[in-house]
């Protein structure tokens, strides 16, 4: 993960360790909008979680009966033309969606994936996504996978400075 680096006096500062930098204004209300509707679900959702395909998928997850959701925002036509990899998501999850905003035209989504659509500030599921479960040793890895990214990150906003010994900062 990069991280927006500010020295002060002293002091290492990371702006936002939970952010990478690299999503656009557009791209971040969907996923808020999506991680909201996945929260109410009761997911614990992770952003940018590198895969051990070394894919990254924008949003893992897990769900209250260890079920794995990717979703993967699209905030354009180009955004969603310039993606071929999206089928490689499924050997990571149990379900695979795309969420979107208002304004991008649904029929471009294929069916063999759930479709997610969020105004930024809540979102909700027009279609849902085929189940295609996990093995279950596929299932462990990618939970474990989900765990230590979201320790590591806690651990980033507990003790920021100490994540340049680790990050390699």
């Amino acid at each position: 993960m990069q991280h927006d680096i500010r020295h002060q006096p002293g002091r290492l500062q990371l702006d936002d360790p939970l952010k990478d930098g690299r999503q656009s204004e557009t791209a971040l209300r969907v996923w808020r909008g999506a991680a909201r509707l996945l929260r109410q679900l009761d997911f614990a959702c992770l952003a940018e979680v590198t895969l051990a395909s070394a894919r990254r998928a924008d949003l893992l997850a897990l769900g209250p009966k260890h079920e794995l959701w990717i979703v993967e925002v699209k905030s354009s036509v180009a955004d969603f033309r310039a993606d071929s990899k999206w089928p490689d998501y499924r050997q990571h999850c149990d379900r695979l969606y795309f969420a979107t905003h208002p304004d991008v035209p649904l029929e471009i989504f294929p069916q063999e994936a759930g479709l997610i659509v969020s105004d930024g500030f809540s979102a909700e599921i027009l279609r849902e996504a085929p189940e295609h479960k996990l093995a279950a040793a596929t299932r462990k890895s990618v939970t474990l996978r989900f765990a230590r990214n979201a320790a590591n990150r806690l651990h980033t906003l507990a003790d920021p400075d100490g994540a340049r010994f680790f990050d390699g900062l």
